[in-house]
């Protein structure tokens, strides 16, 4: 780190630490009273690049130079390169993915197949399935996830109740697989095989999911339906569907294709984009009145298929039939709706890279180690900072890495086989993430499925019960890996509790 010469390097002050938190509260609280759910739309992006500088003021009064800022900046901007380019690949999915019939006929034969009483659950339950095969909570979301709540809404079902049961299945399969980048990294920090920490995972995740899929099944069940007006409803959108595209199994194709290239593990940028450009060629050819349409044109001629495509790609997809549920989701997509979400992540991941190099996370962090005496009240701990950081870092990476890294050589010295923090990372750290909207994945989530963070939350009951359940275990002893207390970090003799 390049730090002023001339300056003495000083350690933040609580006060220090406390300042950029209480301001960002303070910012972000005042932009929720002010602007409701629009302050997504600029106000807290404004909020945290204003706490980013009052970050960088605290370190440069630390005898921190402005280099040194800089240097922490750019690595904040360069650990979400990958998800830059994620978030604009989704969004050109989606919209050549509506041009080109791919969601419209996701959403035809899923109001056939898919009762309104048990669809909640029946979303939770595919998600999680497509999600542990191809490893991504985000390509689930931006994909199946999208097409069910286009389902939803013909169905007149909660969208909010669907967007959470599309997260909580999504992050069961992305915590349950071993194709997953994050489950992958949980293993790593801690140094355990991956089919060991997803063994443990186990443990949690799935009577979590149990608990998720009964309350999801009794809202199901809950629902008062007027059967002959649902019906009615249900066949006048199949008409209009049908009478925009020509609904056929072919238009599935782009969805296979992604499934192909996830499982044999290609990128995801690179996947989802490649699927949306094989989707805007392969609508073309069948469904070119669309695409004539789109452009404005009389005729479905080549250049007129390039310029639907690249628009789709660009500026998303809009549909003008007159009926106001198929406009609603139709019209939606594009690199350039994806735009508000990337200036939030990379002002949310920026500040909680700065809060982190110039040490006023582990100031914060640090006394609360020695103030857990018991097993639980260290578990509690961790999931305090696992979660808080989603909160002030605005990153599932930082919220995983950082507890990891801080709290492993605690574990170690209690007796504690180093599966047993892995777990709780991930459950404490990549499971709430969704749940802040600041937060890259809370803000990706809301972006692809078109529902609000703090609309969808309190139905991410996978992710509220996953955490909680952790914890419990660690003031229960109940299924916790116990070795011999050591000062390092590889696990000794282990044995059960």
């Amino acid at each position: 780190m390049a730090d002023n010469e001339n300056n003495e390097v000083r350690q933040p002050s609580l006060i220090d630490a406390l300042v950029p938190l209480f301001t960002l509260t303070l910012l972000i609280g005042g932009s929720l009273a002010l602007f409701g759910m629009e302050a997504l739309n600029g106000p807290i992006q404004t909020a945290l690049i204003v706490c980013c500088m009052i970050a960088s003021l605290i370190a440069m009064k630390n005898g921190h130079s402005w280099a040194a800022v800089q240097k922490a900046g750019q690595g904040a901007l360069a650990s979400i390169t990958s998800a830059i380019f994620i978030l604009l690949a989704v969004g050109a999915l989606i919209g050549t993915w509506n041009l080109s019939g791919t969601i419209p006929t996701l959403v035809y034969y899923g109001i056939q197949v898919l009762s309104p009483t048990w669809y909640y659950v029946a979303s939770a339950v595919i998600c999680g399935a497509i999600a542990m095969s191809i490893g991504s909570s985000w390509t689930t979301a931006g994909t199946i996830g999208v097409g069910l709540i286009g389902i939803a809404t013909m169905l007149e079902v909660s969208t909010a109740i669907t967007a959470g049961a599309v997260i909580s299945g999504a992050y069961l399969g992305d915590k349950l697989s071993p194709l997953s980048e994050t489950t992958i990294l949980s293993a790593q920090m801690v140094r355990v095989d991956v089919y060991t920490h997803i063994r443990n995972q186990v443990w949690t995740s799935v009577p979590a999911f149990l608990i998720a899929a009964m309350v999801f099944t009794l809202l199901g069940l809950g629902r008062v339906d007027v059967e002959g007006q649902t019906e009615l409803q249900k066949a006048v959108e199949l008409d209009s569907l049908n009478g925009i595209y020509r609904i056929n199994a072919w238009n599935l194709l782009p969805l296979a294709l992604l499934v192909f290239l996830s499982i044999r593990k290609y990128p995801a940028s690179i996947s989802l984009l490649g699927s949306a450009l094989f989707a805007g060629v392969l609508g073309a050819f069948l469904q070119p009145q669309v695409y004539a349409g789109f452009v404005g044109g009389d005729s479905a001629g080549p250049v007129e298929a390039v310029k639907a495509i690249w628009q789709a790609l660009a500026t998303g997809f809009h549909m003008e039939s007159g009926i106001a549920d198929v406009d609603r989701l139709l019209s939606r997509g594009g690199m350039a709706g994806m735009l508000h979400t990337l200036w939030l992540i990379m002002g949310a991941v920026t500040f909680g890279a700065l809060l982190d190099e110039f040490g006023l996370i582990a100031r914060l962090i640090n006394p609360l180690i020695y103030r857990a005496k018991s097993i639980g009240g260290l578990f509690l701990t961790v999931f305090a900072s696992a979660f808080g950081l989603n909160l002030v870092a605005g990153d599932q990476y930082i919220a995983l890495v950082l507890p990891t890294r801080i709290y492993r050589a605690e574990f170690a010295r209690r007796g504690l086989a180093p599966q047993n923090l892995s777990r709780l990372a991930a459950d404490s750290g990549t499971v709430t993430s969704p749940l802040v909207p600041w937060n890259s994945c809370g803000a990706f989530m809301a972006a692809v499925l078109g529902v609000p963070t703090l609309v969808y939350l309190p139905f991410c009951l996978f992710n509220i019960a996953s955490p909680l359940l952790s914890v419990l275990y660690g003031y229960t002893g109940f299924r916790l890996v116990r070795q011999a207390p050591t000062d390092d970090t590889p696990a000794g003799q282990e044995h059960r509790n």
